[in-house]
């Protein structure tokens, strides 16, 4: 054999050898979930990105689950490609294009920065994939949004804080802890508060954003307390619970106790509550949000049209007129517990009154 013809039998094999692993490469990838791109990706699978687990756990323990059972009780052949960004909008724009990658055509997207993601939902709808905006609304051309009522949330908020002071609302000096100003429900949670709450106390003296961090909101209200004095104020406005925790925390350190607020019904507030020492929590009923989510998701990738489920519109300062669903929230404080958390299985009795509780669940005729 010459020269010539034993390089190109080489060659020749080279090259088949290249093909077979290539090949085997691309079926390998495939078998382990991750979506053929080149086949156009799995069309019934829905995207769900989440901002965060540290400050809240409702996601993880509510909106995750809820989602994914709704979703399969609605579209057997439909899978949700899910991903948490862990407090990082670095994170979940690597997330998101990871979707876009993986050819998912529906996205849930709940933005941890909302401001950060006009151009994500751009990108998106460049390539006709439709962003479903859950529970904040995100930045751009979003295809639907679903959420609570956040400026009748902060209403509440507001009024429970009121409640709370009794006569003494008047003459109150308060201090406001609000969330992240990188947050849209936030700035909304915060209007409704100063709604309802301007004009019926005597003055806010104090209002930082906590950052929906703990950590932080506990550093606030320590400079709160250094800065007015232990008489210095009688009521603190806390966005959520999360951060409602800390800021108890360093009151009861300082020797203080006044009327604190917060926002999730999360376990350990609702206990706090029942302890006398958080006033009220926001109860938002998570499945009815999650499942609504699900239903447009759906709808959405199936090409129906979402107004049948979106019968509201919202304006975003990047789009009008977004199909909308809007849901509200309620109150709880020591005497609607029963009528809330418990009536609707959130949680049980058993849940809330441990060894710690049992006897203020008594005292509160909660069993």
């Amino acid at each position: 054999m010459n020269a010539a013809l034993r390089r190109a039998l080489v060659s020749a094999v080279g090259l088949a050898l290249t093909l077979s692993m290539t090949a085997a490469c691309g079926k390998a990838a495939g078998a382990k979930g991750d979506s053929s791109s080149a086949a156009g990706g799995d069309p019934n699978a829905i995207g769900l990105l989440l901002p965060e687990n540290a400050s809240s756990v409702r996601y993880e323990s509510f909106d995750r689950p809820f989602i994914e059972a709704k979703v399969t009780s609605l579209c057997a052949s439909c899978k949700v490609l899910y991903n948490n960004a862990e407090g990082s909008a670095a994170k979940q724009k690597q997330q998101f294009d990871t979707l876009l990658t993986q050819g998912v055509k529906v996205i849930i997207l709940d933005p941890y920065d909302a401001k950060s993601t006009q151009g994500w939902v751009e990108q998106a709808a460049a390539k006709g994939v439709k962003v479903l905006a859950y529970d904040r609304l995100a930045s751009g051309p979003v295809a639907a949004y679903t959420s609570f009522d956040n400026e009748k949330v902060g209403e509440l908020q507001g009024q429970a804080l009121l409640d709370a002071l009794g006569p003494r609302a008047a003459e109150a000096n308060i201090v406001m802890i609000d969330g992240d100003e990188a947050d849209p429900n936030a700035a909304q949670f915060k209007s409704g508060a100063h709604k309802v709450l301007d004009g019926k106390v005597k003055k806010v003296v104090y209002e930082q954003s906590g950052q929906w961090d703990p950590t932080v909101a506990g550093q606030k209200i320590s400079a709160a307390v250094t800065e007015f004095g232990k008489n210095g104020f009688q009521g603190v406005y806390s966005a959520n619970d999360g951060m409602a925790a800390a800021i108890i925390t360093q009151l009861k350190g300082a020797g203080i106790k006044v009327p604190v607020g917060g926002q999730d019904a999360g376990l350990d507030a609702v206990q706090r509550i029942v302890g006398g020492d958080q006033a009220y929590t926001i109860y938002k009923a998570y499945r009815p949000l999650a499942e609504t989510a699900a239903e447009l998701a759906v709808a959405l990738l199936q090409g129906k049209d979402v107004k049948a489920i979106a019968t509201d519109s919202f304006d975003s300062d990047t789009a009008k007129g977004i199909p909308s669903k809007l849901l509200d929230a309620k109150v709880v404080t020591k005497d609607d517990i029963a009528a809330t958390v418990l009536a609707d299985g959130l949680y049980k009795a058993s849940d809330i009154c441990t060894a710690d509780y049992a006897a203020a669940c008594a005292a509160a005729g909660i069993k």
